[in-house]
C-alpha cells in the first residue's frame, strides 16, 4: 500500500486551518499544524485527536511545517497571503502547495473584491513559479462544518495547471468528507474564490450557517 503523504497546514490554528486538521488525522493522515507560534501550533495540535493509525498531530513553526509537509497547505487570511508565499518558498521545491486563501477585503467580505492578479491561487502560482504545483481549494466549504465531525452536504470545486496534482487534492477533499470535483486550471479558480463573498451573502440572507455548493450531474462512477 502506497504511504499516505504528511500534510502541512500553515496557519493552520485559524478555523479553516484546525479544521482540515481534524478530518485529515480522524481519516489516517499525518498532519502537522504550523503557526507563526510553535507553542500555539504544539497547543492547537494536543486538542486535535489522530484515528486510523495516524500519528499524533504535531505544531510546528510556519517554515518547520512548510519543510517536514510532502503536501503543504495555506490556510492564511488575506492580509498575509504574500508574506506567508515569501516565507514557505525555499521549503516548498517539488511539493504540491493548496492555497485555501479567500481575497476577501474587510468591512465589505460580501463583496466580491477579487485582487488585479485575478485570484489568490493566480499569484501564489506566480510568485512560486516552477518551485512547485499551486493547487487551489477548500474555499466554499464552512470551516464550522469541517470542525463539527458531522457529514459535510458541501463540493470542494479544485484547480492547478497539473491534473496529477489537482487528483492527489480531490483525495484530500473525499478524506475530509466533503466531494472534490476538477474544476481545471488554476485562472478558473477565481470562480471559487468570488464565490465565498457570494455564499457570505446567503448566509447573512438566508440566516443559515455555512451555505455551501453541489455540482450535479456527476455519479460516483464518472469520478472514476
Amino acid at each position: 500500500m502506497k504511504p499516505v503523504p504528511t500534510l502541512a497546514i500553515v496557519g493552520g490554528t485559524g478555523a479553516l486551518g484546525t479544521g482540515l486538521a481534524m478530518r485529515w488525522a480522524a481519516a489516517g493522515y499525518p498532519v502537522i499544524l504550523g503557526s507563526r507560534s510553535r507553542e500555539k501550533a504544539e497547543e492547537a495540535a494536543r486538542a486535535i485527536e489522530p484515528r486510523n493509525g495516524a500519528p499524533a498531530v504535531r505544531g510546528e513553526d510556519n517554515a518547520s511545517a512548510a519543510s517536514a509537509g510532502d503536501i503543504v497547505v495555506i490556510a492564511v487570511p488575506w492580509s498575509n497571503h504574500d508574506a506567508m508565499l515569501e516565507e514557505i518558498k525555499p521549503h516548498v521545491v517539488g511539493k504540491i502547495v493548496v492555497d485555501a486563501v479567500v481575497p476577501l477585503v474587510p468591512p465589505k467580505v460580501s463583496l466580491v473584491q477579487l485582487p488585479p492578479q485575478g485570484s489568490a491561487a493566480q499569484i501564489a502560482q506566480a510568485r512560486l513559479g516552477d518551485v512547485a504545483r499551486v493547487v487551489s481549494a477548500f474555499h466554499n466549504v464552512a470551516a464550522a462544518k469541517l470542525q463539527s465531525g458531522g457529514d459535510i452536504d458541501c463540493d470542494v470545486l479544485v484547480f492547478g495547471n497539473d491534473r496529477a496534482a489537482r487528483d492527489a487534492v480531490i483525495t484530500l477533499a473525499d478524506a475530509a468528507g466533503t466531494r472534490g470535483i476538477d474544476g481545471g486550471a488554476i485562472a478558473n479558480s477565481v470562480v471559487s474564490e468570488a464565490l465565498t463573498s457570494v455564499l457570505i451573502h446567503i448566509n447573512r440572507r438566508y440566516k443559515v450557517a455555512g451555505a455551501g455548493i453541489r455540482i450535479t450531474g456527476i455519479s460516483s462512477a464518472s469520478r472514476a
